[in-house]
């Protein structure tokens, strides 16, 4: 198993988060795993749904206010 990735975009708001998370998304591979940090708690119905659309599983979810964390793995077909 590979490295687990992290991208911190807290102080970000919508549509940031999900943007920076595509672009890091991009760069990895099928079953990679990557923590999102943000401060905009909008990240919490954000990600998971642009992971609906795009074919990745969000593994966990973790609010420790003030940051809010999801957790995904990379579906094996990037769009």
């Amino acid at each position: 198993m590979s490295e687990l990735k992290h991208l911190d975009v807290r102080g970000m708001l919508c549509p940031m988060p999900v943007i920076r998370t595509q672009q890091a998304v991009r760069l990895m591979g099928g079953g990679e795993r990557l923590w999102i940090v943000a401060t905009d708690p909008g990240v919490m119905h954000d990600i998971p749904a642009w992971c609906r659309v795009h074919g990745h599983v969000v593994v966990d979810q973790i609010t420790e206010r003030p940051d809010y964390r999801v957790l995904i793995e990379v579906g094996h077909r990037k769009v």
